[in-house]
């Protein structure tokens, strides 16, 4: 294998049976590599606005455990409150998780299929990341407060 950018029509993708062997097949593998790129970008996005989303409700819930009990409310409530609460930010967390790891592996198998050394793929995954981008963050808008 060689170890420069080549172009090519031939080149093994990521897996044995990822085999290209012809024009078209080069075409569909840059446009694969072009959409794994741009579903990278749009889970960074995504993963923003989970965070966006999830900090007035951190806010609010850590403002009412430094308040105390609400005034009126039974020992109990404030129990369930705070046990509600507590299952409310792990379940962003565990979403959070799962989301930065279908991340984590889509950023290795783009960078890995870069890696074949293919200017094709190489320039596949540069107008992915490009187009993502574009679209993508111009969604996150950062609320002025």
């Amino acid at each position: 294998m060689p170890m420069h950018f080549f172009f090519s029509d031939k080149v093994v993708l990521l897996f044995d049976f990822w085999d290209v062997r012809s024009p078209g097949g080069m075409v569909l593998s840059v446009v694969v590599i072009m959409l794994l790129s741009v579903l990278y970008e749009g889970i960074k996005v995504y993963k923003v606005k989970l965070i966006q989303k999830r900090m007035p409700a951190v806010v609010s819930s850590l403002s009412q455990e430094n308040l105390g009990e609400p005034e009126g409310a039974s020992v109990n409530t404030f129990v369930g409150m705070e046990t509600s609460s507590l299952n409310k930010r792990l379940s962003w967390h565990l979403a959070e998780t799962l989301l930065h790891m279908v991340q984590v592996v889509l950023g290795y198998l783009v960078m890995l299929a870069v890696m074949s050394y293919n200017t094709w793929i190489f320039l596949g995954a540069i107008v992915g990341s490009a187009t993502g981008y574009f679209v993508a963050y111009p969604l996150l808008r950062l609320r002025a407060s």
